[in-house]
């Protein structure tokens, strides 16, 4: 499975894409708490903590929004990470 993150998950992880072996039956939920296992609880300097970022985000599958974090998903999955951002 490859996730990729953007702008603060980015920051947060110090990648922009990631592969993780996803279990037979993995959620969206077990990929989030795979992805705080590995990544620290500190961040880069200046970085929000990942496990901070991914509560706050929106997710993608294939890039199609996905919110139930019970959803199964399949190991050829994308999965973007998207945390809020502002702009004008």
């Amino acid at each position: 499975m490859i996730i990729r993150f953007f702008g603060a998950a980015k920051a947060a992880a110090g990648v922009e894409e990631q592969t993780l072996p996803l279990p037979a039956g993995g959620t969206l939920a077990d990929v989030l708490a795979l992805l705080v296992r590995e990544h620290p609880v500190r961040a880069p300097a200046g970085a929000p903590a990942l496990p901070a970022v991914l509560a706050r985000s929106s997710f993608l599958r294939n890039e199609t929004a996905l919110k139930d974090h019970a959803a199964v998903l399949d190991d050829r999955d994308v999965i973007d990470i998207l945390p809020p951002f502002a702009g004008g």
